[in-house]
């Protein structure tokens, strides 16, 4: 039997999925796990420091699994049902082009960026989660690939461009991270995109590494400049 060509987007989604079960079975989950650049938090035992400057490197990661928590009230359910519907969409088809590595690296790698630029330009006791970057990050990945193709971009062009809209008039949505994975994914894409044959590989593992120095450099400097 064939492997499922879709594969890793549906574990992605599978994913996302168990870190919403999470929250809804924990009520410090998200505390523990959100991005936060520095902050005290007073919901989960005594008071104490926490946040990515205090060593909490891994919220930069996890914070792309998670999404609004029941206890935020209202409608908290769109906002995972929205970015899993859009990861639903336009995983696929991006999978198909990239193959299954490139599509899982290029997915953490947008989302780590999306999560560096709202570490950088964020106040650092507001927290974020949200897979909305790395899908951002997919956006401009698919945009730029599907140009190098010859396909028909204007679908994807109009959805970045809506979504853009909102990121920027909407209350409470992170432009930072969607801002940082449209560029980091648009780069990326059109590094791996563009490469020639005859060194296509070492031109897609080397933009790879660089766009994974540029997180970590963006990560240092932030956080030296909070910790003084």
């Amino acid at each position: 039997m064939a492997a499922n060509p879709h594969a890793a987007t549906y574990a992605l989604i599978g994913l996302n999925v168990l870190a919403f079960l999470g929250e809804v079975g924990s009520k410090v989950f998200v505390l523990n796990f959100e991005q936060v650049g520095k902050g005290i938090e007073v919901g989960n035992g005594p008071p104490h420091v926490v946040g990515i400057a205090h060593g909490e490197y891994y919220r930069l990661l996890t914070s792309m699994f998670l999404h609004e928590p029941p206890s935020s009230g209202g409608a908290f359910f769109l906002h995972i049902l929205f970015n899993m519907w859009a990861l639903f969409v336009v995983g696929p088809p991006l999978e198909a082009l990239l193959g299954r590595v490139r599509f899982v690296a290029i997915y953490l790698l947008t989302g780590l960026a999306a999560s560096a630029f709202a570490y950088v330009l964020t106040a650092p006791n507001v927290p974020e989660l949200g897979a909305s970057g790395a899908i951002f990050g997919l956006f401009g990945a698919l945009l730029v690939v599907g140009r190098k193709l010859r396909l028909n971009i204007q679908p994807i062009a109009l959805t970045i461009g809506l979504n853009l809209v909102l990121s920027f008039s909407l209350p409470n949505i992170s432009w930072q991270a969607h801002i940082g994975g449209l560029i980091a994914g648009a780069g990326l894409g059109a590094a791996w995109a563009y490469a020639p044959r005859p060194n296509r590989t070492a031109i897609q593992i080397g933009s790879s590494v660089v766009l994974a120095a540029i997180i970590v450099i963006m990560v240092v400097l932030r956080t030296h400049n909070l910790n003084g």
